[in-house]
């Protein structure tokens, strides 16, 4: 059973791959300054390359869980995911109103998904 680490750092990794899983980290936008849905492409852009580097892609997603800092702002968050996810494999999720780390974050999304 093997165990692999991706951008390790010394609070977290960006991703730990095992038994054929993936379990990406919250992912945050780069460039906070976007509205909501500038933050919420960043973060699927993320999300894309981490699964791709994982063996992976966004088909193979098992569950997301997505933060929203403020709930007024699930339609719009909404609107760039389902352009991006795929239909027909679509993943379980979650949608929550939370207080993230940084006050200039409006979206923060967590993926698990199949290698």
């Amino acid at each position: 059973m093997t165990l692999k680490r991706y951008a390790t750092g010394k609070r977290m990794s960006e991703m730990v791959v095992h038994n054929g899983v993936a379990y990406l980290a919250g992912q945050v936008a780069a460039d906070p300054s976007q509205d909501v849905a500038g933050q919420t492409r960043q973060v699927l852009a993320e999300i894309d390359k981490l699964l791709a580097e994982a063996g992976s892609d966004k088909t193979r997603i098992i569950r997301a869980e997505i933060f929203l800092a403020d709930m007024a702002n699930f339609g719009a968050m909404n609107e760039v995911w389902d352009a991006w996810v795929p239909q027909g494999d679509t993943p379980a999720r979650a949608t929550v109103e939370a207080r993230l780390a940084a006050p200039q974050y409006q979206v923060e999304i967590v993926v698990t998904a199949a290698i």
